[in-house]
């Protein structure tokens, strides 16, 4: 027998579907700022062994003379990503939602039995309720990780009004290296999740979109059964 389960809340769904175009302007603006100071680079004995963006990075996707723009983007939608994160952070710790998403101690060890089923190299995945163990960690870390751009963003756009961040940051050039580093990391994110979305299936993706999945009690094995099955 099918039955509709209600799976994400409009407000989490709000807030997820929101915040993706906003990180992509983010970035891509981003990326129109550092241009004018591409500084980050790998160097050894004074030769240059990696860099992040070559020139023809910057040409092919017209990133080049676009200081002002990038600018005006990125500290006009900082604002948005500013409130959306607190209105989630909000949501999350008044509906108690936020028990569904942190990270229990089992967390870490279950997350790489999530790995390994992925991978197709064990059988069974760890049981789950609403997240898997991987999945708490990941969207955890991607609110700690909001958190850490909104206070290095804001130390990077006001140094001198806003200088104890600055310090609390550690200097201007660490805080501008932090800052750098997760938008990496947001990119890193952006990828793992959207090949992890593929993998699951489109039942899965619509679920995102229209907050319900379809669940066959028949064919849903429980908890004690799976961990039978493991064993065997």
């Amino acid at each position: 027998m099918k039955q509709i389960k209600e799976k994400h809340s409009l407000a989490m769904r709000w807030c997820h579907w929101v915040n993706f175009p906003i990180l992509i302007i983010m970035i891509w603006s981003g990326m129109l700022i550092y241009w004018a100071n591409d500084e980050y680079k790998i160097t050894l004995l004074g030769h240059t062994c990696f860099k992040f963006f070559p020139e023809g990075f910057y040409k092919t996707f017209n990133l080049v003379h676009r200081l002002p723009e990038g600018m005006a983007f990125h500290f006009l939608f900082m604002w948005f990503f500013i409130l959306n994160g607190i209105f989630y952070v909000g949501y999350t710790l008044v509906s108690g939602e936020w028990r569904e998403l942190v990270p229990q101690k089992k967390s870490f060890k279950e997350a790489w039995l999530v790995l390994l089923h992925d991978l197709h190299i064990r059988k069974m995945a760890p049981p789950q309720k609403k997240y898997n163990a991987a999945q708490r960690i990941a969207y955890t870390a991607i609110i700690i990780m909001g958190i850490g751009s909104a206070i290095t963003g804001i130390a990077i756009y006001k140094p001198a009004q806003f200088n104890y961040l600055v310090w609390l940051c550690g200097g201007y050039h660490l805080t501008r290296v932090l800052h750098f580093a997760l938008t990496l990391g947001y990119v890193f994110f952006f990828v793992i999740h959207i090949v992890q979305v593929t993998l699951a299936g489109w039942k899965n993706f619509s679920s995102a979109v229209t907050g319900f999945e379809v669940i066959d009690d028949n064919s849903k094995p429980t908890i004690k059964k799976a961990h039978d099955q493991e064993k065997s």
